[in-house]
């Protein structure tokens, strides 16, 4: 039976790249968007979706703190992609010819002063890979994109610069969604991510009454980030990523004291710590 892995994007983009990475006996199958990408396993037509969550020069994927908090898929696994971006133009195209260049917002970002040094007009689109290749169609010599190396080689353009990227060391942190609970089991010697949100009570310092529980069990937070609730500016939620598993004694305790200073809180996932963050 043929296992699928969805991913929002062209054939080519950098989350078709991780899907072949993570799942590489899967088909990998593109989505117009991320809602569709979860909502394909969300309705079983998928095993798993790969969805890029923040990035180490662009930052956090925006939309995905709109998608998180209705969402009823878990978080299984992390994956960290090295970015390097190419900038992509028709057959025979030059840079000194190049008047305009597009991708995915998230690239133009992380390329931003490179295509400020070149004067060129940026395009937002929908993503890396479906801009390679309408240029490509378009055979246009004054416009290029940005997009990875697997798209220029899909879509037979000519890559006019490598590490096209603004900084060294270009990251894209993906998150892997799966319908079901998958908890790994708690192992003492293993590292492990917490990964939850949580909507605090309207108070004088609640924020730093309601981490202070990780604080005292010694748990370390790699990731917390706002956003707003349901238009409302008085209802704030956090996504947290915390080092440990939720069945740990110190988890256990550290979500115990925050119960007292929020109003819910899901647990999206618990799973093995990636490598890349005790890599040098």
């Amino acid at each position: 039976m043929m296992k699928i892995v969805a991913f929002q994007g062209a054939e080519g983009a950098y989350s078709h790249l991780a899907c072949t990475h993570v799942f590489p006996d899967y088909v990998a199958k593109p989505c117009g968007s991320f809602y569709d990408a979860m909502q394909m396993v969300g309705l079983g037509q998928a095993e798993y979706a790969v969805i890029p969550f923040e990035n180490s020069t662009a930052g956090r994927v925006e939309e995905m703190y709109r998608l998180l908090p209705k969402t009823n898929l878990h978080i299984i696994a992390e994956y960290f992609q090295p970015i390097n971006h190419c900038l992509v133009g028709v057959k025979g195209a030059k840079i000194a010819d190049l008047k305009q260049v597009g991708s995915h917002p998230q690239a133009l970002a992380q390329c931003a002063e490179n295509i400020r040094k070149l004067n060129l007009e940026p395009l937002s689109r929908a993503d890396t890979a479906s801009f390679a290749c309408e240029v490509s169609k378009q055979k246009d010599v004054k416009v290029a994109g940005i997009a990875s190396k697997l798209a220029a080689e899909l879509y037979d353009m000519d890559i006019l610069a490598e590490n096209f990227q603004d900084k060294e060391g270009n990251t894209t942190r993906f998150l892997i969604f799966a319908r079901e609970k998958e908890f790994v089991a708690y192992e003492k010697d293993q590292a492990y991510i917490t990964s939850m949100m949580f909507r605090v009570k309207n108070m004088p310092a609640v924020l730093y009454k309601a981490l202070g529980g990780f604080a005292t069990n010694g748990i370390n937070l790699t990731k917390l980030e706002s956003y707003m609730l349901d238009g409302d500016f008085r209802a704030t939620g956090f996504y947290v990523d915390a080092q440990g598993h939720i069945d740990s004694e110190d988890m256990q305790r550290a979500l115990e004291e925050l119960s007292f200073y929020v109003k819910e809180v899901k647990v999206l996932g618990c799973f093995k710590q990636h490598e890349f963050r005790t890599e040098k």
